[in-house]
């Protein structure tokens, strides 16, 4: 990309706004990319974003290829603990974590309403780029359209990720075995509670924040320390209950969970509990379950504690045999309750 000035004048990245013509493929168009989106993507080392071709064309790794796509339409665009340009590079390299791959790549495109404030845009760039460098990956190709003031709400970022996937790691869906334990790498509900209480303005007395993060380096520790890892997958919309659902599906197995073991922060539980909410249903982006032999779930919870992400790892509960494939939680007053899949939308435009 090439950053020299299109014309006479710079953007005002401090009171200017998105046009149309920044998404006419004009000389606006190009401006707005050399001055605003490559200053914070091309850090020096990005020579196939620099190239400014249709296409990046990448050396072919080693190891077999992953692949994920992503959609992102969170509102507000801003939330304690990150934003959208944050969620969008986090939650595909997560995605492709989850596989075992080590992710590399990402594009990125970028749907602007008009009227969006440019000092908007750029500090969701900015965290893109942030969250990226963090990651260890590069975003190599993007594109940009607009559209018409009450189109977009402001902003929509779609992302593709490719990684690459080690020999002799296999994680899949389908392979969990009666007799597995079931682990989570920490406090369940946070992001969803973090962008509920942003949009209703709640003031909590604990404010809570977002657990947006990149698992890339998490998953890397666990998998040097437990052979018999079996899955991964990171509990996003419909939460904890839905992501065990699934899996329990595609293993044509059962799930038993101990409602005691399972992380929910106080606050977060509160909270539910005033919108009448079940945090096992909400969101979270920056959060894992894992699947593995029983015998070597106390080594990986332990593995997983040594690590920054995986601090409040804890055992929730077993892989059953169930040709129903029903998730069942005993509770805390000793009763069984079935986790059912969410039927409609608790909480939309959260990721």
């Amino acid at each position: 990309m090439n950053r020299a000035r299109i014309d006479g004048r710079r953007l005002d990245l401090r009171h200017g706004r998105i046009d149309l013509t920044h998404g006419a493929g004009g000389r606006a168009t190009a401006q707005l990319i050399a001055e605003l989106f490559a200053p914070h993507f091309d850090r020096g080392d990005n020579v196939w974003l620099r190239q400014g071709n249709d296409q990046a064309i990448m050396p072919r790794p080693s190891g077999r290829l992953a692949l994920s796509t992503d959609c992102h339409v969170v509102t507000p665009l801003f939330f304690p603990g990150g934003d959208i340009g944050t969620l969008a590079v986090n939650g595909t390299v997560n995605d492709l974590a989850m596989g075992g791959a080590r992710p590399l790549y990402l594009s990125a495109g970028f749907i602007l309403e008009e009227g969006l404030s440019l000092a908007d845009l750029l500090r969701v760039v900015r965290s893109m780029a942030a969250a990226a460098d963090a990651a260890g990956v590069q975003l190599v190709a993007g594109d940009t359209k607009v559209v018409e003031r009450g189109k977009a709400d402001g902003l929509f970022i779609t992302t593709a990720g490719v990684g690459v996937v080690p020999d002799g790691v296999e994680l899949d869906g389908a392979c969990a075995r009666p007799g597995d334990a079931v682990i989570v790498s920490g406090y369940l509900g946070d992001h969803g509670m973090a962008i509920l209480s942003q949009r209703e303005a709640l003031g909590l007395d604990s404010p809570i924040e977002s657990d947006c993060a990149a698992l890339n380096g998490l998953v890397a520790h666990m998998l040097e320390h437990c052979p018999s890892l079996r899955l991964l997958r990171d509990p996003t919309r419909g939460g904890l209950a839905n992501t065990l659902n699934e899996l329990s599906q595609q293993s044509g197995v059962g799930m038993c969970i101990n409602e005691s073991t399972v992380p929910v922060r106080l606050a977060v539980r509160a909270a539910c509990e005033f919108f009448g909410l079940d945090p096992l249903y909400l969101a979270n982006e920056g959060k894992l379950v894992a699947v593995c032999a029983a015998a070597d779930a106390a080594a990986l919870v332990e593995a997983m504690r040594s690590h920054q992400l995986g601090r409040d790892a804890a055992v929730i509960g077993e892989v059953c045999a169930d040709d129903h494939n029903f998730v069942r939680m005993t509770t805390t007053f000793g009763g069984e309750r079935l986790l059912d899949w969410l039927h409609g939308e608790m909480l939309p435009r959260i990721c």
